[in-house]
Order: structure tokens, then C-alpha cells, then sequence
């Protein structure tokens, strides 16, 4: 069983920044694709950012496009989201977790973690 940890989220004014990261303990697969994803209260979980283990591939949802980065230093085992131009609507408890290939779907991840709350204020 491996438990990514996230952390660095937080309350913070709308055109704010936040780093999250997310840290492995393990690895379910070999070289795993990383998501982030976010979940709002009475809302599903939303697809943000994923990355592929040598960090080429990178795919945005379209509602964070130009504003966060994703990016990954595998020797820490540790995924990070750089959040700017916060907007209210960018309000969510944000998860990282592992999958075999490029996906935006969750069900195709596992090892989720716990998340961090992200609370950005208008």
C-alpha cells in the first residue's frame, strides 16, 4: 500500500500563488504518469495537470491552462502543482495520485492521498 502525502495548500486572496506538493512513500508502477486533481464540495472530481515520468509530456485541464505547473523530481519522489493567478473558483481539496499511462480520467489512478485544502478568497 503506498499513501502520497500532499501539502502547501492554504487560504489566499484571489491573483495569490500556491505550491502544493505531493510526496510518495512508494510505487505501485515503475516509472508512473502523476495527476493532480481537485474536488469541490457537491462536485465531482476534476482532472487538473498530469506529467509522465521524464516530464515531456505534460497535458492542463483547459480551466487552469497558463496558470499552473506541473513539474516532478523523481529522486524525491515528489510531484509539484505551482498555482498563480488564483481565481474562488480554483476552490478545492487537490489529490495527487498514479497511473500506468497519460489519462484525465480518475479511474484510472490509484495511491490517492489524503489532499490539501486550497481556499482561495474573493
Amino acid at each position: 500500500q503506498v499513501t502520497p502525502v500532499e501539502s502547501g495548500g492554504g487560504l489566499v486572496q484571489a491573483g495569490g500563488s500556491l505550491r502544493l506538493s505531493c510526496a510518495a512513500s512508494g510505487r505501485t508502477f515503475s516509472r508512473p504518469v502523476m495527476g493532480w486533481f481537485r474536488q469541490a464540495p457537491g462536485k465531482e472530481r476534476e482532472f487538473v495537470a498530469n506529467i509522465n515520468w521524464s516530464g515531456s509530456r505534460i497535458y492542463y485541464a483547459d480551466s487552469v491552462k497558463g496558470r499552473f505547473t506541473i513539474s516532478r523530481d523523481n529522486a524525491k519522489n515528489t510531484v509539484y502543482l505551482q498555482m498563480n493567478s488564483l481565481k474562488p473558483e480554483d476552490t478545492a481539496v487537490y489529490s495527487c495520485a498514479a497511473a500506468i499511462a497519460p489519462s484525465v480520467v480518475p479511474d484510472h489512478y490509484r495511491d490517492w492521498g489524503q489532499g490539501t485544502q486550497v481556499t482561495v478568497s474573493s
